[in-house]
């Protein structure tokens, strides 16, 4: 969020909170600032790449920190519409401001954006007033901490070394190197700058090649040019008026750092292992392309931005997945971003996690589950998108029809459902709502998809799936649609029946719902849980900020928009100073939690805020 502002903690008990960090991104990778100058996480060359910066799961993992070196306050914000971080540092001597930035490739504008990243985290320190010493520590740990990297001194600045991994530091000052750590102290007075650069290489396909040192005018001239990279993308893509313009805007650029440029993945995270609980087990890697998280954000883009990016991951995706659908196989639910298909999950047991938060997990073992919603989410989106897929290759719209028909002939299927429950696979309504997406979406796209002669099938499959979820998806103890067949837990994503358009926000049926929802499963703010049931886990979760946004989003689509107005408004003050929202709330403290920045949380708020605007607007126009 551009030109907000607040002060800052400067040092933090233990784990430093969640909200406390700011995003980097060259849409090839990702990096998370704290607000006290430290460089906590950062992945290279990809989103899911070891990191070489992990202090946020522990401090063996490594960090690169810029800081006064006494006393001071701190504000930060983002230079305009753009994910380059300026951080100004307040001492009783002087003033200093940190810029960073993961360098954009040079010259790329646009839908270009990500095109050719370096893959170099840039840093320039300038003091504006008075006289002000400051520490630098770079301390790089890569392979998650494991590997222990020989530092030297070099011509231009310093080498980091670990096995196949280079990293050349760039610094117009000498460092002390203590051990594998370097150290220095600089006194900077009114006009001084300072420019560092971190440039990674590495001897496999990933990297650069020879390592590669940045000059002082390179590094200055480049933080520009990713300035007017970011700018270019924002003026060409971001369109959407209505209220709470800058948030969702913000949201439009977080979701586009989410994206891998050369595939076109897009991941529902960039961070591992930030816990839904803090100090337990529910830790997993989002460093990878779900289906029903990309889909949803190329939805999200269409509201917030401009979603020119659709057709590279349409094709991603029938790449990724070639042969699965037609060979009778289900649609894998996630993938690498280079497009793998095995995720395998580990622990890494030498790292504590955050807050204690632990095991620390790399892959994600959810891989292979079978959730059948995935269908109707990317059908959804196609549907939202139909411009984008008259250019698409046969194959690919070969491929959405496939998909359409494998929700036709498994929705009667048990599966693991949306939040990927790892127990027995059950009935889940929203599951079954999506495999109605699935058809009904491709139905109506069946001239684009070259498939009518489909259509009398898919549309006996869409009756099919309506008539089976009115009568088992409903309980009449409940009084409202529940999590699944049979059951009378209430389910968050059961709003999604109003959402999808299943069932009109105002039909009897889905306001009873909605009230159940607003009634039983919320916290004592108005926060929305995602279920209260027992999934065999340990721990409590927080509210969903996801669930709260479609709870205001139903609530808009039923003409209710003051209440609507006022659940968004709850969710929404959970963004952080700079904008960025968690996947969590925790239910005592309010502790933001889950991975960060979740595009889940972010595909929520552009939503609402538009079903909002929509709704308001008709009330204007019709005055109902």
């Amino acid at each position: 969020m551009s030109g907000v502002q607040r002060s800052v903690q400067t040092s933090v008990q233990g784990s430093e909170p969640i909200a406390e960090y700011a995003l980097l991104s060259d849409c090839c990778s990702g990096a998370l600032v704290s607000a006290a100058g430290s460089v906590d996480w950062l992945c290279f060359p990809r989103f899911d790449s070891p990191s070489v910066f992990g202090r946020i799961l522990g401090p063996e993992a490594g960090f690169w920190s810029i800081r006064p070196a006494g006393a001071h306050s701190s504000t930060r914000r983002y230079l305009g519409p753009t994910l380059v971080l300026e951080t100004t540092h307040t001492t009783a001597g002087g003033s200093v401001t940190v810029t960073d930035a993961l360098a954009l490739g040079e010259g790329h504008r646009g839908h270009e954006l990500g095109a050719d990243s370096p893959g170099t985290l840039l840093r320039q320190v300038s003091c504006t007033q008075g006289t002000v010493d400051v520490d630098i520590v770079l301390s790089a740990r890569p392979d998650y901490g494991l590997a222990t990297p020989r530092v030297s001194v070099a011509d231009g600045g310093m080498l980091v070394r670990a096995g196949d991994v280079v990293l050349s530091f760039s610094t117009p000052a000498a460092f002390q190197l203590s051990s594998d750590t370097a150290h220095a102290r600089l006194t900077l007075r009114a006009g001084d700058i300072a420019g560092f650069a971190l440039d990674f290489s590495s001897g496999d396909a990933g990297g650069s090649g020879a390592p590669v040192f940045w000059s002082q005018a390179e590094i200055g001239r480049r933080l520009e040019d990713t300035v007017q990279g970011w700018t270019s993308w924002s003026a060409m893509h971001q369109n959407y008026r209505g209220p709470w313009q800058e948030l969702v805007a913000g949201s439009g650029r977080i979701l586009q750092a989410l994206t891998y440029y050369p595939s076109g993945a897009i991941v529902a995270a960039p961070t591992t292992s930030l816990p839904e609980v803090a100090g337990g087990t529910r830790n997993w890697d989002y460093r990878y392309s779900w289906i029903r998280d990309a889909s949803m954000t190329l939805q999200a883009l269409w509201v917030a931005a401009c979603p020119d990016e659709a057709g590279k991951f349409f094709q991603f995706l029938a790449t990724a997945a070639a042969s699965q659908l037609a060979a009778g196989e289900e649609l894998q639910i996630m993938f690498g971003i280079g497009g793998e298909r095995e995720l395998p999950e580990r622990e890494l047991g030498h790292l504590p996690g955050w807050s204690a938060s632990s095991p620390v997990r790399v892959g994600n073992g959810a891989w292979n589950q079978r959730q059948l919603d995935v269908y109707g989410e990317l059908l959804d989106a196609a549907a939202t998108l139909p411009e984008y897929l008259a250019e698409l290759a046969p194959e690919t719209r070969r491929f959405l029809a496939d998909a359409a028909d494998t929700a036709a002939a498994r929705w009667r299927s048990a599966d693991h459902g949306i939040w990927e429950v790892r127990g027995e696979p059950r009935h889940y309504v929203h599951s079954k709502l999506m495999c109605w997406v699935a058809v009904d979406r491709a139905i109506s796209l069946a001239g684009i998809l070259q498939s009518t002669e489909k259509i009398p099938r898919w549309t006996q499959a869409r009756d099919a799936i309506a008539a089976s979820i009115r009568t088992e998806g409903w309980s009449g103890a409940a009084n409202a649609y529940t999590q699944a067949y049979g059951s009378e837990d209430l389910d968050a994503s059961a709003l999604m029946l109003a959402i999808v358009g299943f069932l009109p926000a105002d039909d009897p049926g889905m306001i009873a719902t909605i009230e159940a929802i607003e009634e039983r499963l919320t916290d004592p703010r108005g926060l929305v849980y995602r279920y209260l049931a027992d999934d065999g886990m340990a721990g409590e979760e927080g509210t969903f900020l996801l669930c709260t946004f479609w709870l205001a989003h139903a609530l808009a689509l039923a003409g209710r928009t003051q209440q609507a107005r006022a659940v968004f408004e709850r969710a929404a003050a959970f963004a952080t100073d700079l904008g960025l929202m968690a996947e969590e709330v925790a239910p005592d403290s309010g502790e933001l939690l889950g991975n960060f920045p979740q595009a889940f949380s972010h595909i929520g708020l552009v939503n609402a805020a538009w079903a909002i605007s929509q709704a308001e607007r008709q009330s204007r126009e019709f005055g109902v």
